[in-house]
Order: structure tokens, then sequence, then C-alpha cells
């Protein structure tokens, strides 16, 4: 157990010392607060409700996957306002814990409590965004192979899984195109969230395959993704495998930068990683200038920020609900990162398309699958 046990439990033995009325306890999955990604939007969300409701916030971070749950309990005991559980692996210890502290509010992300009254269950339509940036990559494959990494194998990332595939095949038929989908998982137990070397060995499989674009979802995981394809820059013609070859040049007026003009002389093309929850698009800056070639083509974005923002206003406001809160493309809780990094490598006319599908899929005209 990390810092609130070892610190702030025991400040909070002192009275009259000036707590805000409202006590937050955060209890995070594998890979902790600072993976880049699911973990850190959640830790966001809650540093800006602490900045604007002046809530007391502390923090559980586990030290292996086997202590993913505990603290919850401590923050239970201790009579805090709310508790937030981030990941699936936390929902036991949260349900067992709001049977028993009726008067305490609990969240859990990513899952649903059977316990309706005392907890609010936050789940996305991770599917819905995983089509955008699939599409993304459908329309910009330079060789008609791309590639998925999923952290866990469980259905959870499957909905990312399909998602992305649906909008690659998508954007493929559109331009009348064969394009192939390539997926592998890290593996089956909660290392699979930090396990960035393994990652990096499927990354190198896939791109040995021909895959020039590859989406992860896969949380600290992906860091070994990220750190291959800056390595690596590009594709060259003649390492595609039999039956691949390059199919167009969508990048070729993007600036380069001067140690990928070094290494990818002749007939090449650059490989991108595309980020997940957290906009990760920065990663992929490999000279300090946003202004040449990035690496991250983009980012799907999974808004656990807003999500954890918003649980805590409720219970700042006396406005908290029990039940499940879904986030989708309709209320903006999922979507694609468009920043400086990227916006010379997504066309104009692409982000333009990107927004019709959006409105599609918010209508029902547009079904993405969540199971593959």
């Amino acid at each position: 157990m990390k810092r609130w046990v070892t610190l702030s439990l025991a400040a909070l033995v002192f009275a009259g010392l000036g707590f805000a009325q409202v006590r937050v306890g955060i209890a995070f999955d594998a890979g902790g607060k600072n993976d880049r990604s699911f973990n850190q939007m959640a830790w966001e969300g809650a540093l800006k409700a602490k900045k604007d409701f002046g809530i007391e916030l502390y923090d559980f971070e586990p030290n292996d996957p086997s202590q993913v749950g505990q603290g919850i309990r401590a923050f239970a005991e201790e009579g805090f306002d709310l508790v937030i559980g981030v990941g699936f692996a936390n929902e036991p210890a949260i349900t067992a814990t709001a049977k028993e502290f009726k008067d305490v509010k609990f969240a859990v992300i990513d899952s649903v409590s059977p316990e309706k009254d005392n907890v609010a269950s936050l789940i996305f339509r991770e599917q819905e965004g995983s089509f955008l940036v699939g599409y993304i990559a459908g329309k910009l494959t330079q060789t008609g192979v791309v590639g998925f990494i999923g952290g866990m194998d469980i259905p959870l990332i499957h909905k990312f899984e399909a998602g992305y595939r649906a909008g690659v095949e998508y954007a493929c038929q559109e331009d009348g195109i064969q394009c192939k989908v390539l997926v592998n998982y890290v593996g089956n137990t909660p290392q699979a969230w930090n396990d960035p070397g393994k990652a990096k060995e499927i990354a190198a499989a896939q791109t040995s395959q021909g895959a020039d674009i590859i989406y992860h979802a896969s949380g600290a995981s992906g860091l070994g993704l990220i750190d291959f394809v800056k390595q690596k820059k590009c594709l060259k013609a003649s390492e595609l495998p039999a039956g691949v070859k390059f199919i167009r040049d969508p990048f070729k007026d993007v600036p380069k930068y001067p140690a990928y003009e070094k290494a990818c002389k002749g007939d090449t093309r650059p490989i991108f990683f595309i980020g997940v929850d957290a906009n990760q698009n920065y990663l992929g800056d490999t000279d300090n200038n946003p202004a040449t070639l990035n690496h991250g083509l983009t980012s799907m974005m999974k808004r656990v920020d807003v999500a954890t923002y918003d649980v805590i206003k409720s219970v700042v406001m006396g406005t908290f609900t029990g039940g499940i809160h879904e986030f989708s493309l309709k209320n903006n809780g999922v979507g694609y990162a468009l920043d400086e990094y990227n916006k010379a490598l997504i066309p104009t006319a692409v982000v333009a398309k990107l927004e019709v599908l959006k409105q599609k899929i918010v209508k029902g005209e547009i079904k993405v699958p969540a199971e593959r």
C-alpha cells in the first residue's frame, strides 16, 4: 500500500484541521496514476475537481496487480464521502464495501456493480470511438495492413477491437481496397496492462507482416508500441512480406525530421501508432517540433477524466445518483484526438467525413459492433 495508507490515514486522526466538506478517495488499477493512459485520465479528472471544488483528495496505487481492490475499504471506514474504483478489477471490492457502508457513495469505472443505490457505474461505448480511429487508419494505411494490440484478452477490450475493425473495413470498402487487421493481445492476466516489453514484441511482429498503423488498447503496455514505432520510424519496400505492397503515399508532403530522412531513404513509408484513453499524440513527437512528421496518428479519447469529474461534482452538488451512467459519442464521452501534432496527418476531407459518421452513429444509422 502506498501514500494514502502510510501518510493520509494517519493525518485524518487529527481534528480541526479544516478538511473540506467533501472527501474523495480514488483507488487505481494496475499501472497506476502515471500510466499516461486510462488511470492517468481518471487522476486528471479528480485533480480538476479538487481545483474547482476544494475537495480533499486521497489516492491509492497498487504495487502490483494482486493489490488492486485494496484501499477501498479503508477509505469507506474513514467515512469518505465518495470512493472511486478505477477499472473493472476494482468492482468486486466496490460492491462488497458498498453493501456494508450504505452511507458512503461509490463509483466504479469500466464495470457495472449490482449495487445501484450508492454505486454509480461509469461505463463507455468504446466501440464508437474505436470505429472513428479505425476509419482514419483505413483511409490512411499505406499497405492495406493495420494492427491492433489489446491488453488483457477480455470482453471490455474486445469492444475496442470490434469497433476498430469495423471502422477500418468501412473506410477500405469506401475506397475499394482490401484491408487486413492483425490482432494480438498482451496476455490473460492483469499484468497485461503493464508489460511494454511484450507489446513491443507484438508491434515488431505486426510490422513484419506489413502493418503501418497500429492501435493499442493496453494501458501502460502501449508505451512499448510507441517506443517501437519511434525507433523503427518507417517500413521499407524491401522489408514488406509477400503479397503486401505500398498502395499510396498520403504523407509524402508532411515535413520529415532529420533522423527520419537519414534512416528512411528510398521507397519507404512512415509507421504510426494510435493511442488510447488519453490524448497520446504528443508521445509520437521525436524532435520537439509538432510541425514535422509525428508518429502518433491520433488517439481514441475515452473521457475517463470527464466521468471522474462529473461523479465528484454530483457529490459536491448533492445530485449523486447510483446506477449506470454511460458515456458515448452522443455525450462526447468518446472520440478522437486532433491537435497540433497530427493536424497535418489527417486530411480535412477525412475530418469532415468523421463528423458525418459520428452523427450517423449517434442517430443509429450506423450500428457499431461491440463484440468481435
